[in-house]
């Protein structure tokens, strides 16, 4: 499993949200980013968390948060761990008085749980190899940072269509 944080969130040339998970600092696989196209509900959950917003009234993620604290359990973490067909699968680990539960779930809303819950996101191994976008060439004075590949792999979204990663 790799460890993955939220990039951005982009949208494609059919105005659909995509989410772009990239490997932690430490992790050399860091120069890709990992495109998964999600709902609009779900990008503006994301990126009210990830910007740390406290949005009116709390949204359905900020309630699961709350449901589990109630229930003395945390979420552990979430992973993405298989792609079928171009769709993403995901499971949220709970540590609950019971013990560790996994739950299927779709890559959206467990990184909008993650977020919120302050839970790290991990992508399976085979999942990232089969659909990470490497970024484009670094430019030759080698100082490109985060910010700039992001850029460079929005610009790569205004070409590309979600049928491109379908199996």
């Amino acid at each position: 499993m790799i460890r993955m944080e939220v990039a951005q969130l982009a949208v494609d040339t059919q105005n659909q949200p995509v989410l772009l998970l990239r490997p932690v600092r430490d992790d050399p696989r860091r120069g890709r980013l990992l495109p998964i196209w999600i709902g609009v509900q779900e990008a503006t959950a994301i990126l009210l968390a990830v910007d740390g917003s406290v949005p009116p009234r709390p949204m359905s993620y900020d309630l699961m948060v709350r449901l589990l604290e109630a229930l003395d359990a945390s979420v552990r973490q979430v992973a993405v761990t298989r792609l079928e067909e171009g769709t993403f699968f995901a499971e949220i680990t709970l540590d609950t008085p019971a013990g560790a539960r996994v739950i299927d779930a779709r890559p959206s809303d467990s990184i909008a749980l993650a977020v919120r819950a302050k839970a790290p996101i991990f992508v399976a191994d085979d999942v990232f190899e089969a659909a990470a976008m490497a970024a484009e060439e670094q430019p030759a004075r080698g100082t490109e940072d985060a910010e700039d590949e992001v850029a460079r792999f929005s610009r790569f979204l205004e070409t590309v269509d979600p049928d491109d990663f379908r199996g």
